[in-house]
């Protein structure tokens, strides 16, 4: 995984001198840091203001993408395990010690688990929608397909977005847990 500073150097089109010269920091302070020492205090501060960012954006917990990925295509355990799509991202959510994976597998399960609510609410109703409708299509078996298609769409849509930008495309607003 890529250092913050180091991304923001390249994003800048600055070498390791011009960012020292820039922060007022000598060279090998550069090197160390994007070697894995932490920042803090003045080296923080003088890193920041070098690429007009606040301090707390270097800072923030790294996401751990692969783990992240893992959560989200566990979501497909629905095809094996009944309520897998809940149970196996739970299992790895919670178990995750980082707090940027556990808040978006939060957010993964909260899609999850109003998912699963819809699609058992929409089968238990579908057989008397088709028997008011007096229909002969079978609605149980166009429902369940279509709902399955949808879960499906959100974990590719969000698997593409991970990888892409390592962040969900398709989350709710609020979290449900």
């Amino acid at each position: 995984m890529q250092n913050k500073v180091q991304f923001y150097r390249e994003k800048n089109n600055l070498t390791q001198t011009q960012l020292a010269e820039k922060s007022g920091l000598s060279l090998r302070t550069i090197q160390r840091i994007e070697n894995g020492n932490s920042l803090k205090g003045f080296t923080l501060e003088a890193i920041a203001k070098a690429f007009n960012i606040k301090p707390e954006t270097l800072l923030k917990n790294e996401l751990n993408l692969p783990e992240i990925k893992i959560i989200n295509i566990a979501t497909l355990s629905f095809f094996i395990i009944p309520f897998g799509n809940i149970i196996l991202p739970a299992i790895l959510t919670f178990k995750s010690k980082n707090k940027k994976t556990k808040s978006l597998g939060r957010d993964i399960l909260s899609i999850q688990v109003i998912w699963t609510v819809v699609t058992c609410i929409l089968l238990i109703i579908s057989p008397f929608i088709q028997n008011w409708l007096q229909t002969n299509i079978p609605l149980l078996i166009f429902l369940l397909i279509t709902l399955i298609c949808i879960n499906v769409f959100i974990t590719i849509k969000n698997a593409i977005s991970l990888t892409n930008k390592s962040e969900l495309d398709i989350k709710l607003k609020i979290n449900l847990l």
